[in-house]
């Protein structure tokens, strides 16, 4: 099988065991084709987990998960130094369930500061530093936290330097009807039986794929188009005053850079070599929409990100 006939039976394992919810799949794959960390926002019992276990458990890659608390500390998550007497080196480094491959942070907005501060070099610099030593991360390495949206008691507003490292960020919704039906049957079989664990895709599959996808063709329209929509979020009075309103900041440098990345992948996952303003539309709300930040006035109007994003595309040309 080609690389891309391997990730889609890949994509089509995941989409067995999490119903309804294929957009969910499609993006975390284009986050882990993009070697990028996703973060996953949705009510509680969404199968945001699920989902996550369920990449694990169809890739051949280990995964660790962080259950985050107001009292977690930095250690817990990175590792640290254990004294050992009879040791030529007095201590040794125990690494913390942050070395794998798929890492869940679940529940990502209950940690504090601190711990946020140690999970920020791991995504960024894939390596983190303990009592003045550098540990690297293993080759295939990705965040997936998860994060309630409507619970607030208890938990810290994630920082923008941090949200930034997520290359983007799917919101969860409520399955359809059908698709519901679907899961109620799924989790009754799974009661009366496992099923058969099937070997997992190689990791290799996942490194050749980056390297197809880096080879994807980005012509100069739709650079231009998505040069046009990040800088349609830093400077909206050029468009709309409406727009202008809303948007007290716009998105960084590393958006533009996700956003190239992400729509490469797209096109890839599609079977083409090129991209289009359609691979870019189809990846823009979860690339931005953690990026921007809204005005009070936009809060007022009841206006999300999502839906500001709307507007912005309605004003900008397409190639």
């Amino acid at each position: 099988m080609t690389t891309l006939e391997q990730v889609k039976t890949l994509r089509q394992r995941i989409g067995e065991d999490v119903i309804g919810q294929q957009d969910v799949i499609d993006k975390i794959l284009i986050g882990l084709l993009t070697d990028g960390n996703v973060l996953l926002e949705g009510l509680p019992g969404l199968a945001k987990t699920r989902a996550v276990k369920s990449l694990a458990k169809h890739l051949d890659c280990k995964l660790n998960r962080i259950q985050f608390t107001p009292d977690l500390l930095p250690a817990d998550v990175t590792g640290t130094e254990i004294y050992q007497p009879q040791s030529e080196e007095k201590f040794i480094f125990q690494p913390g369930p942050i070395f794998s491959n798929l890492v869940l942070a679940d529940e990502i907005n209950r940690a504090p500061a601190k711990v946020q501060s140690a999970l920020l070099e791991a995504m960024e610099e894939r390596q983190v530093s303990v009592a003045g030593k550098t540990h690297q991360m293993e080759p295939l390495f990705m965040v997936l936290a998860t994060q309630n949206p409507i619970e607030q008691e208890g938990t810290y507003p994630l920082p923008e330097a941090q949200l930034d490292r997520f290359v983007i960020k799917i919101n969860i919704t409520y399955p359809d009807k059908e698709s519901e039906i679907g899961i109620v049957k799924l989790v009754r079989e799974e009661t009366k039986s496992k099923p058969a664990p099937s070997a997992g895709i190689p990791q290799q599959v996942i490194f050749d794929a980056r390297k197809e996808i880096n080879e994807v063709k980005v012509a100069d329209g739709a650079a231009n188009y998505i040069a046009d929509i990040v800088d349609g979020t830093r400077y909206p009075e050029k468009l709309t005053k409406e727009l202008a309103q809303w948007l007290s900041y716009g998105a960084s440098p590393r958006a533009s850079i996700s956003l190239d990345r992400c729509a490469r992948a797209v096109a890839w996952l599609d079977g083409r070599d090129y991209v289009t303003p359609d691979d870019i539309r189809f990846i823009v709300h979860d690339v931005l929409r953690h990026r921007i930040i809204l005005s009070y006035e936009a809060n007022v109007a009841r206006m999300n990100a999502d839906k500001v994003i709307d507007e912005l595309l309605k004003v900008i040309a397409v190639p």
